[in-house]
């Protein structure tokens, strides 16, 4: 089914975001880059807020989604599923356009807690800790909440780590010690 003119322009608005970040996107940027004049986003959006409302919710959908299914892909079971994570962080992290976490930008630039924008992008981290606590809690995990924080402490620090280009390879590093992690909370 071809996408709607809504459906793509907040595709086009959400890799614009990801590249150029939300405060220095303005509208002027948007309408150059995404081909859509100011009327047609308008007609769509009241905001540009709202415009990157949209694009975050969309990048939840597809970051979960890819996220969640190359887990599953790559491990066989729930323990091996938590590892896995950072097997599937390491293709994301390879791929041509990386350019960190869109969630934790929109974090850093909407820093008030209560700012739709950072409630948007703090649910999302709060969805992929409810799969991997739910994971711990099925690999039998002695404390599912504790082993969640701690590879999620991993996932974020290897995240921020490959974008800053910090080390050559954050995911093998953070899977490392996730390994580590998950033999200390669920036995070898």
């Amino acid at each position: 089914m071809r996408p709607n003119k809504r459906d793509e322009l907040v595709q086009k608005s959400l890799d614009v975001f990801y590249r150029n970040g939300f405060h220095a996107t303005g509208m002027e940027r948007l309408v150059s880059e995404t081909g859509v004049s100011k009327t047609s986003m308008y007609k769509h959006f009241r905001t540009k807020e709202d415009l990157i409302l949209a694009a975050l919710r969309l990048r939840d959908e597809q970051i979960r989604n890819w996220l969640f299914r190359r887990m599953a892909e790559i491990g066989v079971t729930p323990r091996a599923r938590l590892v896995a994570m950072f097997d599937a962080l390491g293709e994301w992290f390879a791929q041509d356009d990386f350019r960190g976490c869109m969630f934790i930008k929109a974090l850093a630039e909407f820093q008030e807690p209560e700012h739709p924008i950072h409630v948007q992008s703090a649910e999302h981290k709060r969805l992929v800790a409810a799969h991997v606590r739910e994971l711990a809690v099925e690999a039998g995990a002695r404390d599912p909440d504790g082993l969640a924080r701690q590879l999620l402490l991993l996932k974020e620090g290897a995240i921020v780590t490959a974008h800053m280009g910090y080390t050559a390879d954050a995911a093998k590093d953070a899977k490392a010690a996730a390994v580590v992690l998950v033999r200390e909370a669920i036995g070898p």
